[in-house]
């Protein structure tokens, strides 16, 4: 119950309408807002004006907010009756973006055209943006539907930014919570953009990485060169890269090498990792459905806590020479990488990135130079154990799914997190209903049709649920 109102009625609505707010996704996701990808800009804007349009339909004052880059898509919910004192104030962030769909031959449909999969299985819905993160985003607007058609109004009171900039660094986020701080302040803001464990476990997000994206370029020659006149005597910038890159990770410990990379890193207390072993996945079941078997990285550590708690170095892609088909014996005279760090609590993503290129320039011989373009940063967050409305949270998706839920750490990196303690000076809740095998920012990405339907369930029940939590406007 909630201010005397009975949940009953909007979980039947919810049931009752899925096949409409499965139609509204479709739609949604049809739109090809590939944030990246200049030749998207126009997508990107119709996406957000959908969105606002479907939250003014609604109810909510719903506006486009213009930014250096992508539009931000704001809106207000005031309709909660405050008659007998002041209720919660949640901001739900989410976005509207997604990530380019290359290699396009591996998709087995049109990544723009979603369909709905039914096969042994399950139903999953596939295209780009289902699960990273239109259709998590839309199981908050169809609950936010279903309490308004059957009540009028929803049970507290509920802001939203949904950015368009998040698969391309989101370098306008920061900026634009910071300009709009009292419109946007609420007592917790929810983010949905994380996942569940296996086997339908719903679980709360504590613990994310922050991220350090680099490119490198190194170049010798002024020019490609044949390489059997000029092989051996001329540098090759493609051997040079792969032998700095090699030399930051030690082979043996799997231990990053850069100085001082590891201070102020600290391993969860010793019942934390106990209970991550017990409700995470072991190394086979964690790496068996990619193909391997065999955890790598750091040494002492499961595949989980290297993901969940380990701070890490991948190199993402190398290119250089030539590649096309056919074969040509040349020497290039630039070599590029990409690369990324994931940190953890205690690391400051500008020294990292620093340590890492005074590491390059220290490596390089004469006549070669290195130049590098960074690709974002973000510290690591950690919601404490007692933070607000966690335990209500938890309660609420218990009762949908009908396990306890559990509390997570993730390998990825949200950088709205720290952003939105940093601008707005709030906690974050972190609930998600994605899959490990979801196949985000991959071919075939797929969202599951339980993950859609019960998520939109799982909202109704926690806004009701953070609508009674006094803690939160204490």
């Amino acid at each position: 119950m909630t201010n005397g109102r009975d949940l009953a009625p909007v979980l039947d609505e919810v049931d009752r309408t899925l096949d409409a707010s499965l139609e509204r996704l479709f739609a949604f996701l049809r739109i090809p807002s590939i944030s990246a990808q200049p030749a998207h800009v126009d997508d990107c804007r119709r996406a957000a004006a959908w969105l606002r349009d479907e939250l003014a339909a609604i109810g909510l004052e719903a506006s486009l907010r213009e930014t250096p880059g992508h539009p931000m898509v704001v809106a207000h919910d005031r309709t909660a009756d405050e008659s007998s004192g002041r209720l919660p104030h949640v901001l739900f962030y989410g976005h509207y973006d997604v990530q380019p769909v290359d290699p396009l031959e591996l998709w087995e449909s049109a990544p723009f055209d979603p369909r709905l999969v039914r096969d042994e299985a399950g139903a999953r819905i596939v295209a780009r943006g289902a699960s990273d993160d239109k259709g998590q985003v839309m199981t908050f607007v169809e609950a936010l539907r279903a309490l308004k058609a059957e009540h009028g109004s929803l049970p507290l009171r509920v802001s939203l930014v949904i950015e368009g900039e998040e698969e391309s660094g989101g370098a306008n986020l920061l900026p634009f919570l910071q300009a709009n701080r009292e419109e946007l302040r609420a007592d917790v803001a929810l983010i949905c953009d994380t996942g569940m464990l296996d086997g339908g476990v719903p679980a709360i997000t504590t613990a994310l990485r922050g991220m350090v994206g680099e490119e490198i370029t190194i170049q010798c020659a002024n020019r490609d060169l044949h390489s059997g006149i000029y092989g051996n005597a001329a540098r090759n910038p493609l051997e040079l890269l792969s032998w700095i890159l090699a030399s930051v990770r030690d082979h043996d410990s799997g231990r990053v090498l850069l100085p001082a990379f590891y201070d102020g890193v600290q391993d969860p207390p010793a019942e934390v990792r106990a209970q991550w072993r017990a409700i995470g996945p072991s190394d086979a079941e964690c790496l068996g459905p990619v193909g391997l078997s065999v955890s790598a990285g750091e040494r002492g550590y499961t595949a989980v806590e290297q993901t969940w708690c380990r701070p890490t170095f991948e190199i993402n892609g190398i290119s250089g020479g030539y590649a096309g088909d056919g074969f040509k014996t040349v020497l290039p005279a630039l070599a590029s990488a990409k690369v990324s760090f994931r940190l953890v609590s205690g690391q400051d993503p500008a020294r990292i990135r620093e340590a890492f290129r005074a590491h390059v320039r220290a490596m390089l011989p004469a006549d070669c130079t290195a130049t590098f373009v960074g690709h974002g940063g973000s510290s690591a967050s950690v919601v404490p154990a007692d933070g607000p409305g966690l335990g209500a949270t938890l309660a609420a998706l218990g009762e949908e799914w009908g396990r306890p839920a559990v509390t997570i750490g993730s390998g990825g990196s949200i950088p709205v997190v720290s952003e939105v303690g940093q601008a707005l000076g709030m906690d974050s809740l972190l609930v998600g209903f994605a899959r490990d095998d979801d196949r985000i920012h991959s071919p075939n990405e797929k969202y599951d049709l339980v993950s859609f339907h019960k998520g939109i369930r799982s909202w109704v029940r926690v806004l009701d649920a953070l609508s009674r939590d006094r803690a939160l406007v204490a």
